[in-house]
């Protein structure tokens, strides 16, 4: 069932819309290099093969996974032996580039460069992570979709409905089956039409001679239990780690408590390190909530303490609590802000230079240099307040910290209004 052709194609109409230069290149005949990226399933090796066999050329696929630099020597040998004998030109269909180590990647340039291969490289991975800029920058990056649920389905009808490349003789397949096989396959095609396969086979009847008999529709608890439990596309290791985590965190900040869960609840499935998940909760604990609820960085520091003690399984039931309460915590970004502010005071004019009532007076010879000399002890001032000016001379009255009225943080804002009134005289 894979596509033959740029109009059998389903989806990835993004890159492949009519005068688009992907499109232009593989029905010209000339191929460009380039890195295709996306999720199993999108299309990336039916459309290298489309471009191969558009292309008057020869064609090579290798995969990551088994090939290493021989392999590619080799190839490249190949492709100058045929492009010296006959003038043809080589497409080279790389499949899992991430997997290529930065030498294996460095073994492709010269014949990319010199226009030997043509090289056409397929990743799930984000390719600006895994692939060198080197090979980058002589490839053209194109990112596919998964396919939607309408795509999906028009692809499964059409494997029922094609009898010269469809499944053979199949059993009627329920309207609902087909709609949940199609949502269900998370835009995966092999996805789907494996499971498609599976769930005729299931149907059907055969006679003890093997010979299938009349079948059965194909209905929901066929597709069901053609599917079992499909495996996240989820990898801790790659970029949808880093998508995940961001959408956790930013849905967390935004106190939206079932959108938090819901991104907790992909990263346990798909595999995620619990102990990543605990840190994060506990860095958000302080930057989006801060002060506006102290209670939430204990929150957080229990829960990853639960995880080292608990682990996996039970642990998740400690991560769920605490992003509950991050989630419906009061937020605040305040102290966040304010030491962004300090450092960037530092940053441009430097470390100033205490006062020195302020320094270090506990070593030989600092009271010849008049270190701690004057200093006010806070505890012996009315309120254990002293109005001595305590930052460095230059930036005396310079203000950081802006507390919100949200949550606690409101009466630490009260508190520092008094503060700073008392302080000034006013």
């Amino acid at each position: 069932m894979r596509p033959r052709s740029l109009d059998e194609l389903v989806g990835q109409e993004h890159v492949l819309a009519p005068g688009s230069a992907l499109r232009t290149a593989i029905e010209s005949g000339h191929p460009h290099s380039a890195i295709l990226y996306g999720p199993p399933g999108a299309g990336k090796t039916t459309l290298a093969r489309i471009a191969a066999s558009r292309a008057d050329g020869a064609f090579e696929e290798q995969s990551a996974v088994n090939a290493g630099k021989a392999e590619i020597r080799a190839a490249i040998e190949r492709a100058r032996e045929r492009r010296g004998a006959s003038g043809r030109p080589t497409i080279l269909f790389l499949d899992e580039i991430h997997r290529f180590n930065k030498a294996q990647q460095d073994a492709l340039l010269p014949a990319v460069e010199e226009g030997l291969l043509t090289l056409i490289g397929a990743t799930t991975e984000n390719p600006y992570f895994e692939v060198n800029s080197a090979l980058l920058s002589r490839c053209q990056i194109y990112e596919l979709q998964p396919l939607s649920t309408e795509q999906m389905e028009e692809l499964l009808r059409r494997a029922l409905g094609d009898p010269e490349r469809g499944l053979a003789g199949p059993p009627p397949v329920e309207d609902a089956a087909l709609a949940m096989l199609a949502q269900r396959s998370g835009g995966d095609a092999r996805v789907a039409l494996s499971a498609l396969e599976r769930a005729v086979e299931r149907a059907a009847d055969f006679d003890r001679a093997g010979a299938r008999q009349e079948s059965a529709a194909v209905d929901v608890a066929a597709v069901e239990d053609a599917l079992q439990r499909k495996a996240l596309d989820y990898d801790r290791e790659g970029d949808r780690h880093y998508d995940f985590v961001s959408a956790w965190i930013k849905a967390t900040r935004g106190s939206d408590v079932d959108a938090s869960l819901y991104y907790l609840a992909v990263m346990l499935e798909g595999g995620e390190d619990p102990r990543f998940i605990a840190r994060r909760m506990v860095i958000l604990a302080s930057e989006d909530v801060g002060n506006a609820d102290p209670q939430a960085l204990l929150v957080a520091d229990a829960a990853a303490r639960a995880v080292d003690r608990v682990g996996l399984p039970e642990c998740a039931l400690n991560l769920a609590q605490a992003a509950v309460y991050l989630s419906l915590a009061p937020k605040s970004n305040a102290s966040y802000k304010a030491l962004g502010r300090a450092r960037g005071e530092v940053r441009e004019n430097g470390a100033r230079t205490p006062p020195d009532y302020l320094r270090d007076a506990h070593y030989p010879g600092a009271e010849k240099l008049g270190r701690g000399e004057g200093y006010r002890y806070a505890h012996d001032e009315p309120g254990a307040v002293s109005d001595q000016p305590l930052l460095p001379p230059e930036i005396q009255g310079r203000r950081f910290y802006e507390p919100t009225d949200r949550g606690f943080e409101a009466e630490l804002g009260r508190r520092l209004q008094a503060l700073r009134r008392r302080l000034s005289g006013k």
